[in-house]
């Protein structure tokens, strides 16, 4: 990039940075993958910047190639790498109103990845069916067919209690 749109590229992540990381965050649950994951993308937009500059809403295609970063990660064969023979213990959760927020964001870990990426979009991002549809690459009907789901797990794994963190996501 030679002819000035650098600059434009610079200035566009820059001021993006913190959406795309929460964005990340609420599809890892983990700040350093978040952050591996927000570069990764960033680096390929870097590659692909004058296509993405022509796109009428730059923000959705951006966050089309985190998602689909995200998903194709699994693929990928460090992703099957462990370093541990055993899980490490769980961070303790926290006094408060944010102890629903972790049980909520734990037992969407272990959403499928899929349908986690379709709730992490559709219910705290507040993408309609449609715009959630052409991130994922996918039709309408699976978004919505992901959704209920998605939901029935995380109502499986957060049994009958009722918590204010999830909520939002019913």
């Amino acid at each position: 990039m030679r002819d000035g749109s650098e600059a434009d590229y610079v200035e566009y992540v820059a001021a993006r940075i913190p959406a795309l990381r929460r964005l990340a965050y609420l599809l890892t649950s983990d700040s350093h993958r978040a952050d591996d994951l927000v570069q990764q993308t960033i680096t390929r937009l870097y590659v692909k910047w004058r296509r993405a500059q022509a796109a009428d809403n730059l923000d959705a295609y951006v966050r089309t190639m985190l998602v689909r970063t995200f998903l194709d990660e699994k693929r990928l064969a460090w992703a099957r790498v462990r370093l541990f023979r055993e899980m490490p213990e769980p961070p303790p959760l926290e006094d408060g109103g944010s102890e629903d927020r972790q049980v909520v964001r734990a037992a969407l870990r272990r959403v499928p990845r899929r349908q986690q990426a379709v709730l992490v979009l559709r219910f705290f991002y507040d993408l309609p069916v449609e715009e959630t549809a052409a991130v994922l690459g996918c039709s309408a009907g699976t978004v919505k067919s992901q959704t209920s789901r998605g939901l029935a797990t995380l109502r499986r794994l957060l049994g009958e209690r009722d918590f204010a963190g999830f909520s939002a996501v019913r």
